[in-house]
């Protein structure tokens, strides 16, 4: 499973039609403490680009994009249960905020990999 990013560090790895969905551990870092996160109802169809979900610090409010276009077929339940502190500790693990079953797989293709993410973040 390949894992894409977007500029504004949200992650998905494709997993055969499910795309799984989180914030980089960069991103996780810029926040600091997360306190609050806020995730879409299962079933709520997004296009590319389109707001995701909202993750809350003691810093900042943030919006969460989607990277790739789908309808949600899983929230993270310890996400869900207020464990917000797993999306500080495994971004990119057991901190994922949602599944989308993926409506064009090709728009993974405009996503940066691991390699081109890495060298963006050091731009930053």
């Amino acid at each position: 499973m390949t894992t894409r990013y977007t500029k504004d560090h949200e992650w998905v790895r494709l997993d055969g039609d499910i795309a799984t969905i989180g914030i980089s551990t960069y991103a996780a870092e810029q926040l600091g403490d997360v306190v609050y996160a806020e995730l879409p109802a299962v079933g709520k169809s997004v296009k590319q680009g389109d707001d995701l979900a909202v993750v809350e610090s003691a810093k900042t409010a943030s919006d969460v994009y989607a990277p790739i276009s789908g309808e949600v077929v899983e929230g993270n339940a310890a996400i869900a249960g207020e464990n917000w502190q797993i999306i500080n500790e495994e971004p990119q693990a057991g901190g994922w905020f949602v599944k989308l079953k993926v409506a064009d797989k090709s728009e993974l293709d405009a996503l940066m990999d691991e390699a081109a993410y890495a060298d963006y973040v050091k731009g930053l």
